[in-house]
């Protein structure tokens, strides 16, 4: 059983401290946030970080509770507890000084996949301990069987440099030894050193605003403030709990593969409400896989997490009273538990979406009328090398080509939007045509690709690069089987497909269906491009909302006006028949066939 939460002291409502200074605290606590990201952004080196934002950062309480986090990764913060956790307890409170600073990447020692490095540092003000600065960052590659990681082996050794909780910094000065250890495990030394400067500054920046904090108000009223803001937190997510009928309701989805089965892998959800806790049961989901796509633990808590903060009280400051209410189960011979050795690189991108696509199905039972229908359920992470035919210089690039998000209950999904398990960017193509010898032909809207309903879901795309050297790419995706489902009578997305084209316009199908019908595993390591050949991503769109003869034909004209929808699906899954001449509803027409 996983839980984060941890007793929330209570106070008289007359030793509360004043609301202005509460409210002053709090949004300290958020700037500190802010600007670990601002730096982080600013002055990280590998594009991953600094394009493509995938980090987050946050700060803890002298307990390890989660106080305040940076609008970063949803799939990185609720985890972070688990490494800080790890953190402390190889190095107790009593051993730490200013300036050191503990990183670890071990999947089963707090962490989730191993390109996900995570940096806990003490923050300390006249020798008291006021909390901690974490900071977790996503690092392009540390070594293992292919680029990024990606070997989609069956042993956790061949995803790279696996760091139980070290000691990487003592008074902010680096360890040379574990410095060298890393730089000799990648592909990319290019891009450590700044990026590891980068994690620092922004663990500084938030000791120094702490300190600020603490000088300006004292320590004892900032611990005060403190502790009321997590109890704030908890006491609104327990009232929105209250707001949902109690029952239990249970929802399954699947992964494509763990790229050796020939089966789906299952996440089951059973979500029991009682008055204001919530307990998440994935019992009768699947026994450990064979491949790479085991959640470890702190994953699969944090993937539920964020899942259900959407509905509860997204609104609410981001602290440990999120997790007191919730709690969490998971069997022991559980994919969704995965112990050594078995691999984890695809637990941050493919599983974590399932997950949140299982759970807002069952939340779907509960409060259909605030639930979306599913995203792209998603991350479409490919990382790829790429040697340059005349400097031979050999680099590694990386993308997250986003899908579509949900119908909901009052209007269409979004376009084009990463999952909701990060808040990343796609890589701009000038940056990526800048550092690295390729050229983006093409990221636009794919047609057809959103789950129709009365509110239907928003477009995945179609994504196409174009090797102007030798690359070998590595690629996680699933959704190639069936796209995302829809709620309320909602109807399914277009699958996804990844396809090798070669220069004189042949197609072949690498991830997905084939136009004859032959399915291939989505999950790609080692695959080769030469020079003048592309790659080809049809991601696919949301599920949709409602039921989809329930859409306004003028709105289903507008949509394939706009090229969103074809003709053609507009008669069969909306009903809607369009004079394709005129451009218009054919009203009779459509009139009849919804109503046959």
């Amino acid at each position: 059983m996983a839980s984060n939460s941890r007793p929330i002291e209570k106070y008289d409502i007359s030793d509360r401290m004043d609301p202005v200074t509460f409210e002053v605290l709090r949004n300290s606590f958020e700037y500190a946030c802010n600007r670990m990201t601002t730096i982080m952004q600013r002055t990280s080196f590998s594009p991953i970080l600094a394009d493509i934002l995938d980090f987050s950062n946050a700060i803890y309480d002298a307990d390890v509770r989660l106080l305040a986090q940076a609008a970063n990764c949803p799939v990185h913060l609720a985890a972070m507890q688990y490494s800080a956790d790890a953190a402390i307890g190889r190095f107790p409170v009593d051993t730490l000084k200013p300036g050191d600073v503990i990183a670890l990447n071990d999947p089963y020692q707090g962490g989730t996949h191993i390109n996900d490095i995570t940096f806990t540092m003490p923050i300390f003000y006249k020798h008291e301990l006021l909390g901690f600065a974490v900071s977790r960052g996503h690092w392009m590659d540390l070594g293992g069987g292919a680029a990024g990681g990606m070997s989609f082996s069956t042993h956790i050794a061949a995803e790279g440099l696996r760091l139980p909780p070290i000691k990487l910094y003592e008074n902010y000065e680096i360890n040379r030894d574990y410095l060298a250890i890393i730089m000799n495990n990648t592909r990319t030394p290019h891009y450590i050193k700044g990026d590891l400067q980068a994690h620092l500054g922004a663990l500084k920046s938030a000791e120094a605003e702490m300190q600020r904090a603490a000088e300006r108000y004292g320590v004892e009223t900032v611990r005060t403030a403190m502790s009321e803001l997590i109890g704030y937190t908890e006491r609104i997510v327990r009232k929105s709990i209250e707001a949902i009928p109690d029952g239990v309701y249970s929802a399954e989805d699947f992964a494509d593969t763990d790229g050796f089965s020939s089966e789906p892998i299952k996440v089951k959800v059973t979500l029991t409400i009682k008055g204001s806790d919530i307990f998440v049961d994935f019992a009768g989901s699947d026994p450990i896989c064979k491949g790479s796509i085991n959640s470890p633990l702190a994953n699969t808590a944090s993937a539920a997490y964020y899942s259900l903060q959407f509905f509860l009280a997204p609104h609410a400051p981001s602290n440990a009273g999120m997790f007191a209410p919730i709690k969490i189960i998971v069997p022991d011979n559980c994919w969704l538990n995965a112990k050594w050795p078995a691999p984890t690189i695809g637990c941050t991108t493919l599983t974590s979406s399932k997950i949140t696509s299982a759970i807002w199905q069952a939340l779907a039972q509960a409060i259909p009328e605030r639930v979306t229908g599913s995203t792209c359920s998603e991350c479409n992470w490919f990382v790829s090398t790429a040697v340059d035919k005349e400097t031979k210089r050999a680099d590694v690039f990386s993308d997250l080509p986003a899908g579509g998000w949900g119908g909901t209950p009052f209007n269409d999904g979004m376009n084009v939007t990463m999952d909701p398990l990060g808040n990343c960017m796609n890589m701009a193509a000038e940056t990526a045509e800048l550092f690295f010898p390729i050229e983006y032909e093409a990221f636009e809207l794919r047609q057809d690709s959103a789950g129709a309903g009365k509110f239907r879901g928003g477009l995945g795309a179609v994504f196409k690069v174009r090797y102007l050297c030798d690359g070998e790419l590595n690629m996680e995706t699933s959704r190639t089987r069936e796209g995302s489902p829809g709620v309320n009578g909602g109807g399914r997305s277009e699958v996804q497909r990844s396809t090798h084209v070669y220069p004189d316009g042949r197609e072949l199908v690498i991830g997905g269906y084939s136009p004859n019908g032959a399915w291939t595993s989505p999950l790609l390591s080692g695959h080769q491009f030469s020079y003048e050949e592309q790659f080809k991503f049809e991601s696919t769109g949301g599920g949709g909302w409602g039921d989809p003869k329930e859409r306004p034909a003028e709105k289903v004209l507008s949509d394939v006006l706009d090229d969103y929808i074809s003709i053609t699906a507009a008669k069969e899954t909306y009903g809607v028949v369009i004079d394709p001449a005129s451009m218009t509803v054919d009203e009779a027409a459509t009139s009849r066939l919804r109503s046959a």
